[in-house]
């Protein structure tokens, strides 16, 4: 069965994914902010690896830039922030559109749906600080059924 990551086009689909997010942000104002402090000048390759992993395709960014561990770090210590959350769904769904990947409404839904809950759920977990971060985390794969569960050894 085609993962979700081959359905959007390969690295060519979640690179382009992963810019159309980027620069929804970065009109956005609330959403923006998280962005205020700077960024890699190779962000998007790296949110685009971690995506390709996350859907089923090379574990690119677990072997080249880190772990979840790593990637929740970034994103915790803010306290909660439900608006900015709220917001970068909606460009994400907007990404989605400018992708050209909203066309296949089973795609466009298992992209928001992922994108949804890693934003609600891992990414939101540690308001109070990054250091509440465990070590060895795991990136969660995601799959047409959801969540796959780290037990079963799927992708």
């Amino acid at each position: 069965m085609e993962t979700v990551f081959e359905a959007l086009g390969g690295l060519n689909g979640v690179l382009t994914l992963a810019d159309a997010w980027h620069a929804r942000v970065m009109a956005d104002e609330v959403v923006s902010h998280a962005f205020s402090h700077g960024f890699l000048p190779d962000h998007t390759e790296r949110r685009a690896a971690y995506w390709a992993e996350a859907l089923g395709g090379p574990t690119t960014y677990s072997d080249v830039y880190g772990d979840e561990s790593s990637v929740v770090r970034i994103h915790s210590g803010n306290g909660p922030h439900e608006e900015m959350d709220r917001r970068a769904i909606a460009c994400f769904d907007q990404a989605l559109v400018d992708a050209g990947l909203a066309l296949d409404d089973r795609l466009r839904r298992v992209l928001h749906d992922y994108f949804a809950w890693a934003t609600s759920t891992t990414m939101a977990r540690y308001h109070c600080s990054a250091d509440e971060v465990p070590d060895g985390l795991r990136i969660p794969h995601w799959s047409w059924d959801g969540l796959v569960s780290p037990t079963n050894g799927a992708r």
